[in-house]
């Protein structure tokens, strides 16, 4: 009998978590672990990116329908879901940028912002936790605050000092970043779509990467194969309806093409209580025997 293992995936809005490693969730519910999904805002500041959702009442009820979409996202993945309950901080733009809104997820303490999450953790008890690098996977200010409180949630929830009133303490075994937008990747696709004599949709990403830097790959210490979990990913990252559109280039490779090409997701294992050798494929590792004894 497998032992049954939990996974928490930290995101920042929803839709974060039907984009960066979704169909790797839901091989894991299929092999009968359990999943949950925090989703630290609720992504009301979003803007409509589905020309097809582009309607005033649409805009009017960003916040409620965001988390109907989540909840549907949810379900497709088989996994639980928990809100932090934190303000969407936008994403600024312009030169220079503007002031984030007051009381904002990135303008909150991150021990505020902590202790919420631990509480989680001490709840759903999960024995891996994956969120964003150091960079936040891009530089929105949520992403970035998401990995900052992540990595003090990871720290302190095992410690009976922090955060006495957030639960029994209990410590995760491992964390992972999240990295699904490798250079490499995007080429390979690029190049496959060149091969078959069509126009490339990942044009404008490619060329916009700096050569000079190196590739997120590099940083991969574990490959999780899911493509056989690809159809749920692309279901769940549809029912995110007002920022995903169905005909957009997040659907352009079809995907027996893409389950052929790059069956996998990728990761870095960032902290590991337990012996762990990398490469990897499993964010599980060295954790079946532990858990069991």
């Amino acid at each position: 009998m497998v032992e049954k293992l939990r996974l928490m995936a930290v995101h920042a809005h929803p839709d974060d978590e039907s984009s960066k490693g979704a169909a790797t969730m839901a091989r894991y519910v299929a092999e009968g672990h359990e999943v949950m999904v925090v989703t630290c805002t609720g992504g009301e500041a979003g803007s409509i990116l589905n020309p097809a959702m582009d309607r005033p009442e649409v805009l009017e009820n960003m916040a409620e329908i965001r988390r109907e979409e989540m909840a549907k996202a949810a379900e497709i993945l088989g996994v639980s879901h928990r809100w932090l309950g934190f303000v969407d901080s936008g994403l600024p733009e312009g030169d220079p940028l503007p002031p984030l809104p007051e009381g904002c997820f990135a303008l909150v303490p991150v021990e505020e912002s902590a202790e919420k999450l631990v509480e989680a953790i001490r709840e759903f008890r999960p024995h891996v936790v994956v969120t964003y690098d150091e960079n936040g996977g891009y530089p929105h200010p949520d992403h970035i605050r998401t990995h900052e409180v992540s990595i003090v949630a990871f720290d302190a929830a095992g410690d009976p000092e922090r955060f006495p009133d957030a639960g029994e303490p209990w410590q995760p075994l491992k964390l992972y970043y999240s990295h699904g937008f490798s250079r490499a990747k995007m080429t390979a696709f690029h190049n496959a779509i060149i091969e078959s004599g069509q126009e490339s949709p990942y044009t404008e990403w490619i060329a916009k990467w700096d050569l000079n830097t190196p590739d997120v790959l590099e940083r991969v210490t574990t490959r999780v194969e899911c493509a056989e979990y690809f159809p749920q990913r692309d279901a769940a990252l549809k029912a995110h309806a007002t920022q995903i559109d169905p005909e957009s280039r997040w659907f352009f490779m079809p995907l027996d093409v893409q389950q052929k090409l790059w069956p996998t997701e990728e990761y870095e294992l960032a902290r590991s209580l337990v012996d762990s050798t990398v490469p990897e494929d499993d964010l599980f590792a060295g954790l079946h025997e532990r858990v069991s004894a």
